[in-house]
């Protein structure tokens, strides 16, 4: 039976993860928050950040500013897209 998790982003009961895919005290919290789905959305909008913004996923401040994009993203109800985006079916 898989593992369910109240999910902050998708608030209600879905499938949890089968590990927390971040260190640190953010993964512990991601793991238990967090479900499947919901993480799967987060790494479609941070693949989307990547190629907008053309961050450097090694950088430092890259991955700063994609923690916390995270961190909005899964907890604070954000997904901001970057200013002039537009989605590839639209172009």
């Amino acid at each position: 039976m898989p593992r369910m998790v109240h999910c902050a982003r998708l608030k209600r009961e879905a499938v949890g993860l089968d590990f927390a895919p971040y260190p640190g005290e953010l993964g512990k919290r991601v793991y238990a928050e967090v479900s499947k789905e919901a993480w799967a959305q987060w790494l479609a909008h941070q693949t989307m950040l990547i190629n907008e913004y053309r961050l450097n996923p090694l950088d430092p401040k890259a991955r700063a500013m994609l923690e916390e994009e995270m961190k909005k993203f899964l907890f604070e109800d954000g997904n901001a897209k970057p200013p002039g985006y537009v989605a590839p079916e639209d172009r």
